[in-house]
This record gives C-alpha cells, structure tokens and sequence, in this order.
C-alpha cells in the first residue's frame, strides 16, 4: 500500500514523524540499512510474489515501524525499482558467464539458453526487472545489461542494425518465457520452437563471417 501522505522522514538513531499533528518516536534498529532492506524484499518477493509483497509485512521482519522504510527508500515504487535493478544485475552476471570466451554465435546461442533459464528459475525477480520501471534507482544496472547484450550481437552483426537485432533478440527470449510462462505449450518445453526461432534470427542476423555450419543432429 503507498502511503504518499507522510512527510519524509529525518532519522538518527530515533525519528520524530509528524501524523496529525502528533510527534511520537520511531526507533531504528543501530544495525538496519539499504541492503538489508533490499536482502528482506528479495525474500519476500521469492516467499509471496510481486503483488503480494507488503511493506508493512516488510518492516516486521526488520524489527522497524513502517514509516521507518522511508528512510531508505521513499515509496514501494522506489523499492520495486531498486529490486529491479537487482535483478538487471543479477541476470548480467549470467549472462556475461554464459558467454564466456565463446565464438559470436555460440556465445548468442548460450546467452538465449541461460536467459530462459534464469526467466525460468529466478520467476519472481524476472518479473520485478520486466514489469518495474528502473527509474533512479540502480539505472545503471539496467543500462550495463543492455550495453552487454548490444556488445554481444554486434560480435555477430556488425555496428549498422546491432541496436536493432539486440531489440529482436531480446523480444524473441521475452516472448518464449512469456508463452512458456502461461503454459501455452502445456507440458511440453518448446525447444524445437525456440532453436527453430533462434536460427532464423541467426540466419537474419548474422554476418557471413561470424556464422559457422552446426552439425547435423
């Protein structure tokens, strides 16, 4: 729930917060900040889901009234926001691994795999990184992902369209986990498909120097 009314609270180690003309004190435990704040959300975002995640639920598990949040951060827009940027930077560093030291294309073909699979496996915040504005918080986390998704398929591409084949790219692996996500192919994992959409966009994409016959299955 978004408490917007609420004056900002200044804090030390107790906080006076202002609510109809009432001053009463609001203890912040020596030991709470930013991460630990963010390390909370990340559990309870896994534990209940986007939709279900409470701030208030929240500021219990932290030992701190609820106003004491907006200490760090000023709304649940700003913390979805930083969780989003968690998860940007989480999925770079899976990214980054699945390329490795890989030719162009296989480098693509790994990152696809490991992005369904980090979509797949880590639900909760692909969904707070996809459905979250960055806004101020952590953008660079968001900008870094996307420079080193350019940086791969411009390995492949070449610099004229590789902002435009990182969009196709990008919405081709979002569209499978979505469909996969809403069971579209019931219990089937769709991996003829994804392969088949995948090559095509190699075909596309690739320049005749970067691509490299697979063997025959």
């Amino acid at each position: 729930m978004y408490i917007s009314h609420l004056e900002r609270v200044h804090c030390t180690s107790t906080a006076f917060c202002l609510s109809n003309d009432i001053v009463f004190p609001v203890p912040y435990p020596a030991k709470t900040d930013r991460q630990k704040i963010l390390a909370a959300a990340l559990e309870q975002l896994y534990r209940n889901g986007l939709r279900r995640m409470s701030l208030r639920a929240l500021a219990g598990t932290l030992g701190l009234a609820p106003n004491a949040l907006y200490r760090y951060f000023a709304d649940r827009a700003q913390l979805e926001a930083a969780l989003a940027g968690e998860a940007a930077s989480r999925l770079h560093t899976v990214l980054r691994r699945a390329t490795g030291r890989k030719t162009p294309e296989e480098a693509i073909r790994s990152m696809a795999r490991a992005y369904l699979r980090f979509a797949r496996e880590e639900q909760p915040l692909y969904e707070i990184m996809m459905t979250c504005p960055a806004g101020d918080e952590n953008p660079t986390a968001h900008e870094q992902l996307w420079a080193f998704v350019v940086e791969q398929v411009t390995r492949l591409s070449g610099t004229a369209h590789a902002r435009e084949a990182a969009v196709a790219l990008w919405a081709f692996l979002h569209g499978m986990t979505a469909l996969e996500a809403a069971q579209v192919f019931g219990e089937q994992k769709p991996t003829k498909s994804f392969d088949f959409g995948l090559d095509s966009w190699l075909t596309t994409v690739a320049r005749p120097t970067t691509r490299h016959k697979r063997p025959s299955r």
